[in-house]
């Protein structure tokens, strides 16, 4: 337990204790625990923990330690209360933990676990659960229709005793603000929690027909199996987010002014993109060709990103690089597919006045009209060191005179009526990006918009 705040230990200890609380009655002379039951679902659920500590399977694993919840419903389902709180204690105290300190780590996911399973073992047999199940010994066929309601509640309980210790835990351990510990847990664990139920629940059924526990294997491969894509799909995703955030950190880093930029030109992109009625996955590539749009700054000299004068010709043409340059850097990078054509070409002008290439029209690709739209929106309404952003509909405005000429219109529209839909909220007095966007200064009609640049530093390109 060393290293582990003073709080979280205390909040361990609680949990421990607890569940040697609830375990005591199965563990009590003339309880009539049916051991055997109890060993082979706690085998399994130890058999399934293992491999995560194989060094030579790394993070494919898709078991974190005591996380194959259907396994553990099914115990729920199949054993009293005290004795269901054992079932997951053996897994949780084997299985693999990656940060310290393990030893804490282990107890308190092991209590965590005792707690939550024996909750909902004791919501199953409250509710007249094991009645539902029959069984081959007494002859009774399972009542699977009024079976399914007993065990959706024991799903929901199960999911909001989890999150509640899961909260617990990010409070004393984490240091998280108590208003925040507990945002959205319930939510997001309720709908996976029913389906391993309903898993769970088809191995309850199958352990008490006349093929007995191993016919419950039928259940338990195919769901560790699908348990295992899933993990691995949300593992590629994190993998996705934490490379677009060290890029996105380095820029911040390299250049104070764009820092919480790109995460809005992302979200504002996003909410473009699903006006305009694209694909999940199309708007998920979106979202990081928005992020992702000034990641070439990383290759111009910190000098002339910092410069607080005007720019010389040469240096002006160094910054306009920026857009190769981040093409350049993500040209490796997968995942981005048609995100890496935003960040080439998210300075082009719908009239072929813009760089790297003088693209107009549809020449330009769609990802890019979308970023160039929601970087000029983000650059007007955003409050700098040197002046405060303007108002959304006044940056709407302007963007709607610019379009046709800079914007495409179709994606100006999208942007207004999303806005009008959903709102929008920027971060207070955040200092962002130091470029003003192309034709946002007013200027006489007929003229020319101006090339990319501020009014406090003229000559300055995005």
């Amino acid at each position: 337990m060393r290293g582990t705040p003073g709080a979280a230990r205390v909040h361990i200890l609680c949990a421990a204790v607890c569940a040697v609380l609830c375990a005591l009655p199965a563990l009590s002379p003339g309880a009539a625990t049916p051991w055997g039951t109890l060993g082979l679902l706690a085998a399994l659920h130890t058999a399934c923990e293992l491999p995560g500590r194989w060094r030579a399977l790394g993070s494919s694993v898709p078991i974190a330690a005591g996380s194959f919840f259907p396994l553990l419903l099914a115990a729920a389902f199949l054993l009293p209360p005290s004795a269901a709180v054992l079932v997951a204690v053996p897994g949780a105290l084997v299985g693999r933990v990656d940060r310290p300190p393990a030893a804490a780590r282990r107890v308190w996911r092991a209590s965590q676990l005792a707690l939550t399973v024996g909750a909902a073992s004791w919501t199953y047999a409250f509710l007249g659960g094991p009645a539902t199940l029959g069984g081959a010994s007494g002859g009774a066929v399972p009542d699977l229709p009024y079976a399914l309601l007993p065990a959706s509640a024991t799903a929901l309980v199960f999911s909001l005793v989890l999150a509640a210790l899961d909260g617990g835990i990010l409070v004393t351990a984490e240091r998280v603000a108590v208003r925040h510990a507990w945002r959205g847990l319930p939510a997001r664990s309720v709908g996976p929690h029913l389906v391993h139920a309903l898993a769970g629940l088809m191995m309850a059924v199958l352990w008490h027909s006349s093929y007995g526990p191993l016919s419950a294997l039928v259940v338990l491969l195919p769901m560790y199996i699908s348990c295992w894509v899933f993990a691995q799909y949300h593992r590629q995703h994190a993998a996705h987010r934490a490379t677009i955030r060290a890029l996105v950190q380095a820029v911040d880093i390299k250049d104070g002014y764009t820092r919480g930029h790109s995460e809005r030109v992302g979200r504002a992109s996003e909410l473009i993109a699903r006006e305009l009625g694209m694909e999940e996955d199309r708007m998920e590539a979106l979202r990081f060709a928005g992020i992702l749009h000034d990641v070439g700054k990383l290759g111009v000299p910190t000098r002339v990103l910092r410069k607080d004068g005007p720019l010389t010709p040469e240096e002006r043409r160094v910054i306009e690089l920026h857009p190769e340059y981040g093409h350049e850097i993500v040209r490796g990078i997968g995942f981005l597919d048609e995100a890496r054509a935003a960040i080439l070409h998210h300075h082009e002008r719908l009239d072929g006045s813009g760089y790297p290439y003088g693209l107009a029209g549809d020449r330009i690709p769609e990802f890019a009209r979308v970023v160039a739209v929601a970087d000029a929106f983000d650059a007007m309404t955003s409050t700098r060191s040197y002046r405060r952003g303007r108002p959304v509909p006044a940056a709407v405005e302007e963007l709607k005179r610019c379009a046709g000429s800079q914007f495409d219109p179709r994606m100006v529209r999208a942007l207004a009526r999303a806005l009008d839909r959903h709102g929008w909220s920027a971060t207070a007095n955040t200092v962002t990006s130091d470029e003003e966007p192309a034709g946002l200064p007013r200027q006489r009609a007929g003229a020319r918009p101006p090339a990319a640049g501020s009014p406090d530093r003229p000559g300055r390109p995005r």
